[in-house]
C-alpha cells in the first residue's frame, strides 16, 4: 500500500467522530512514528479460518472495538444471508484485558442486525463455547480469545453450528464481505442495554455451566480410580490467571480429589498475566510458582491451563525426584494409551472406537491404535479438523470417537464439543495418574513403559518468528525456498516421500509416482525419510511465523536429539530464517 493511502487511513481514523478522546490521543501520538503509522494503517488484521488475533491498539491492523464490530458485521451478514438470525449466537470471553469489551459490542452488532445473542456473564473456558452454542442450538458463536499470547494480544474466534470454527467457505466468505464494506459507515450496533432490553441480548451462565460439567465428568473412562487413591493423592494447578480457574477444579473435586492444591498468585483471572512472561503451558518457566507448592506437599503432578482453559500443560516427577515436562505429543499418546487400557479393563470399549490426531503428531499414537485394534485419522492442524471427522462419523451413523489430540496441548475426549477442552483433560490426566499411582508409577515411568511398549519416539517442533509488516511476503517467499530447494538427502538421509498438501499429493521420490494427500488444500509440506523420521514444514495461521517439526524414533533421547540437531543446521542452509 502507498505512503499516501497509509496516511490517508490514519487521518481517516484520527478524524473519525467515533473515537474517543483517549483514542484519538493515542493516535496522535505515533502521528511522526512512519514504520509505526504503516504497521497499523496498511492493511486490515486479517480474518481467517482461525479469526483474527493481535496486538490491541488503535488502527485497521490491530484488535480493538472497531476491528471487532467490523468482523461480527460480517458474520451477522453471513447468518443473515443463511435465513438463521433466529437461531442465535453464543458468545463467551477470556480472561485478556478488553475481552468482556470486545464481547459485548459483538452481541451490539448481532442485536443491531437483529440477530440474538446469549453472552456469558463472565469468563468462561474456549469449550465450554463450543458446548454452548450446540446446546442452545445457536447457528454460531464467537469467542474473544488470544490463547496463550503474551498479555498485549487478544483474538476472535468465529464458530459454526457443529461448534468447530467456521469452515473454510464460511471463512472466506466473512473475507469477502469484508470487502465490500465500511468499517465505520456499514457497522450497524446498538447500545448494550437496549439490547438486553428487548430481548436480543440474553445473559447466560450458571446453567450452561452445570449442563457441561456434567458432560466432562461422564468422559471418566474409569469413575473409581480417583476416589480408590484420594486420600494419598496430591494435585497442584494453575489456570496462569485464566478461564479455568473455576471449572477446573470444580470438576476435579466432582471426580474425587481430595488435595487439590491452586497457585494462589495465579488463581484468578487477570489480563495482565503478572506472574508469567506469556500465559503458556508448553513453556516450563510458567511452571516455577506450582512446583515450590509441589515440593512442600509432595506432589508428583502439576498441571497448567492456558488463559482460555483449552490447552492444558503438565509437569511430572521422574524417578530421581525432579519434575520434568511432559510434552503435547507424549500426553496425548499417554492418554490415548490409557483410555484404551482402562475400557479394556472395565469391558466398555465401544463399538468401532477411532481417534484423530494432527499430521504433525506424533506417530507413537497411531502405533498404539494399530496394536489395540483402534482406527487412527490423520487430519491438517487445526482441531476443526477433527471437529469434522466426528462430525462426519456422527452424519454417517458409524464409529465411536474416544479420543482427539494435536501436538500443541490440545485434547477432547467426548463429542459435546467440537474443540480442544482443558477441562476434560485435566479430568482424564488425573484419572491416569490415579490409575498409574496403583502400579507404583509416576506418569513420567508410565511414559518409560510406553517406549518399551511400542518403541520410541521423540519429536521436537522449532518456530521461527518472521518480523516485519512485509512478514506474510517473507513467509510465502521462505515457503517457496523448500519447495524448490529441499535435498533428496537431508540430515544424511535419504528422501523417501514429499508430500505437498498444497499441491495435494504425495511423490514418492525414487519412481515418481504420485498419490493424492487425501485432505483439503493447505500450505504444508511433509518430507519422509529413509529412516522413518518425519519433517514438516508450514506457516503458522494465527501468527507471523514458520513451524518445523521434526518426528524421529531412535534408541533414545541424545540419539534422537542429535539426529534432529541434524536436521536443523540443514534447514538452515536452505533459507535463511
Amino acid at each position: 500500500m502507498s505512503n499516501n493511502t497509509v496516511r490517508k487511513n490514519y487521518t481517516r481514523w484520527l478524524n473519525c467522530p467515533l473515537l474517543s478522546t483517549e483514542e484519538r490521543t493515542e493516535l496522535l501520538s505515533i502521528r511522526d512514528n512512519a514504520s509505526e503509522v504503516e504497521s497499523r494503517f496498511s492493511s486490515f488484521l486479517s480474518f481467517g479460518t482461525a479469526g483474527l488475533r493481535g496486538i490491541m491498539k488503535v488502527g485497521m491492523n490491530a484488535m480493538n472495538i472497531y476491528t471487532v464490530a467490523y468482523a461480527t458485521q460480517a458474520i451477522a451478514i453471513l447468518i443473515n444471508d443463511c435465513g438463521r438470525a433466529d437461531d442465535g449466537v453464543a458468545i463467551a470471553y477470556d480472561s485478556r484485558n478488553n475481552s468482556e469489551l470486545f464481547a459485548k459490542e459483538c452481541a451490539c452488532v448481532l442485536a443491531a442486525n437483529g440477530i440474538k445473542s446469549y453472552i456469558f456473564n463472565g469468563v468462561r473456558p474456549t469449550p465450554e463455547l463450543s458446548f454452548a452454542l450446540r446446546h442452545l442450538g445457536c447457528v454460531a458463536g464467537i469467542n474473544i480469545t488470544a490463547s496463550h499470547n503474551p498479555k498485549e494480544y487478544n483474538g476472535y474466534k468465529a464458530y459454526w453450528e457443529d461448534g468447530a470454527q467456521l469452515p473454510p467457505e464460511h471463512a472466506q466468505t466473512v473475507t469477502d464481505t469484508l470487502a465490500t464494506i465500511d468499517i465505520f459507515d456499514d457497522v450497524k450496533r446498538v447500545p448494550f442495554e437496549d439490547g438486553v432490553a428487548c430481548g436480543l441480548i440474553e445473559m447466560i451462565g450458571a446453567d450452561i455451566d452445570e449442563a457441561y460439567v456434567k458432560c466432562v465428568l461422564a468422559e471418566a473412562v474409569n469413575p473409581s480410580a480417583i476416589p480408590y487413591v484420594a486420600d494419598d493423592l496430591r494435585i497442584v494447578f494453575t489456570p496462569l490467571h485464566g478461564a479455568g480457574y473455576k471449572l477446573v477444579p470444580e470438576v476435579l473435586r466432582r471426580s474425587g480429589v481430595k488435595h487439590l492444591f491452586i497457585v494462589p498468585e495465579q488463581a484468578t483471572p487477570c489480563g495482565d498475566f503478572p506472574t508469567v512472561s506469556k500465559p503458556n503451558p508448553e513453556f516450563p518457566e510458567v511452571f516455577k510458582l506450582g512446583i515450590e507448592i509441589a515440593e512442600r506437599e509432595k506432589s508428583d503432578l502439576i498441571i497448567a491451563c492456558d488463559p482460555d482453559a483449552d490447552r492444558v500443560g503438565v509437569m511430572a516427577r521422574k524417578a530421581d525426584g525432579t519434575f520434568t515436562t511432559i510434552s503435547g505429543n507424549q500426553m496425548g499418546a499417554l492418554l490415548l494409551d490409557y483410555i484404551i487400557t482402562a475400557y479394556k479393563k472395565t469391558g466398555t470399549m465401544p463399538e468401532e472406537p477411532y481417534a484423530v490426531k494432527s499430521i504433525v503428531s506424533t506417530v507413537l499414537a497411531s502405533k498404539i491404535c494399530q496394536t489395540h485394534g483402534v482406527e487412527m485419522f490423520n487430519v491438517l492442524t487445526g482441531f476443526k479438523f477433527i471437529g469434522e471427522v466426528i462430525k462426519n462419523h456422527e452424519a454417517g451413523g458409524r464409529g465411536s470417537f474416544i479420543f482427539g489430540f494435536e501436538e500443541s496441548y490440545g485434547y477432547l475426549k467426548g463429542t459435546y464439543a467440537r474443540d480442544k477442552d482443558a477441562v476434560v483433560a485435566t479430568m482424564l490426566i488425573t484419572e491416569m495418574t490415579a490409575y498409574y499411582r496403583t502400579l507404583g508409577l509416576t506418569i513420567y515411568e508410565a511414559l518409560e513403559r510406553l517406549w518399551e511398549r511400542y518403541g520410541f519416539y521423540y519429536e521436537q517442533t522449532v518456530q521461527e518468528e518472521i518480523k516485519g509488516i512485509d512478514a506474510p511476503m517473507k513467509m510465502a517467499a521462505l515457503m517457496a525456498a523448500f519447495r524448490s530447494d529441499f535435498p533428496l538427502v537431508f540430515g544424511g538421509q535419504a528422501v523417501k516421500v514429499i508430500g505437498d498438501y498444497l499441491e495435494g499429493t504425495f511423490t514418492d521420490v525414487a519412481t515418481g509416482e504420485k498419490t493424492p494427500t487425501g485432505l483439503p488444500a493447505s500450505d504444508v509440506l511433509y518430507y519422509v525419510l529413509e529412516n522413518g523420521d518425519t519433517v514438516v514444514v508450514r506457516p503458522s495461521g494465527t501468527e507471523p511465523k514458520v513451524k518445523f517439526y521434526f518426528l524421529v524414533s531412535g534408541s533414545g533421547v541424545e540419539q534422537a536429539q542429535n539426529q534432529i540437531n541434524k536436521y536443523r543446521e540443514q534447514i538452515a542452509s536452505i533459507a535463511v530464517l
